[in-house]
């Protein structure tokens, strides 16, 4: 019986480093074990100097319902945009991080031999990570525009010498109004993106929540918020704003908010897909990634579960 092509998508930030020689490394591996390579029409033009023969096209030669994984080499902004490609699929990413923090990232770029060689066996298991749904109503409550966010979704104004007159709504229930540069809403995977640098709680994995950041506010309460997984954000671009507002979802995806939009924002149906290959601690990686001291530390006596509290 013949067996179905395998195809492996290979999203690469061309224009980093040497990431291009590192795409034909994985090109190479990939064909050597019988699998078809696969890369987006952008990513093609930009590999210049190295060999495409073999390679096939993301929706010319295939399509993304055939796609049974994703590798992706370069940071966190390289997987998003994998995760964007791969959305209307069933197909995990897995990230090589060829960037510098790389959160998202499951290995670095010293491990992306065994990674191909893993990928090619199967031996990996898939993390689901919760996604947010973004609506945009204008004010005759038509929706005008629906996208989605693995990190974040933000209204942010659009002139720098404006603030951003802002509504803030959690379950149908009005919060609180106040002058803004934006407002940063975030799933745990973007809790240390955005979020972050806005002053947001850093969220586990593990932990299903949805966070909201004013950023800048000029309000008495404006602090970061933790809400239910469940629950649906509003945020209303009041009509007596001069100037215009923008969402942003993933800082990949912008639509413009006239004065009296809605944008609200609720867990999508569909999550993320991970790839991951080593059950490490999220502790441990945000120590690796922040370069956290941790000096001093003694550590607990026996098994963690035994301790007294």
């Amino acid at each position: 019986m013949t067996q179905p092509q395998r195809h492996i998508l290979v999203v690469v930030n061309a224009h980093r480093g040497d990431n291009a020689d590192a795409a034909q490394r994985v090109f190479q591996a990939l064909q050597s074990a019988g699998a078809h390579p696969v890369v987006t029409a952008e990513d093609r033009g930009d590999l210049t100097g190295i060999d495409l023969s073999g390679v096939a096209t993301l929706g010319t030669d295939v399509a993304v319902d055939d796609i049974e994984l994703a590798i992706v080499l370069g940071g966190d902004g390289t997987i998003l945009r994998a995760a964007e490609l791969v959305r209307d699929g069933t197909a995990p990413v897995l990230g090589v991080n060829m960037g510098h923090v790389g959160f998202l990232a499951e290995i670095e770029r010293d491990d992306m031999d065994d990674a191909v060689r893993r990928v090619i066996a199967r031996d990996y298991v898939v993390e689901e990570r919760m996604a947010l749904s973004v609506r945009i109503k204008d004010a005759t409550n038509t929706v005008i525009y629906e996208t989605w966010a693995l990190n974040e979704a933000t209204v942010e104004k659009a002139s720098r010498e404006r603030m951003l007159e802002v509504v803030m709504e959690i379950d149908g229930r009005p919060l609180s109004s106040f002058g803004c540069d934006g407002v940063v809403v975030s799933t745990p995977t973007g809790s240390t993106a955005y979020n972050f640098s806005g002053g947001g709680p850093v969220v586990w994995p593990t932990v299903e929540a949805i966070t909201v950041v004013p950023l800048s506010a000029h309000a008495l309460f404006a602090r970061p918020l933790v809400v239910s997984p469940e629950a649906a954000v509003a945020i209303e671009v009041l009509e007596r704003n001069n100037g215009l507002g923008v969402l942003w979802c993933d800082g990949r995806r912008s639509h413009d908010l006239p004065p009296g939009a809605r944008v609200v924002v609720r867990r999508s149906a569909d999550p993320v897909r991970l790839a991951r290959l080593h059950p490490a601690a999220f502790t441990d990686r945000l120590v690796r990634k922040f370069q956290l001291p941790v000096t001093g530390w003694r550590g607990p006596v026996g098994p963690v579960e035994a301790e007294a509290p």
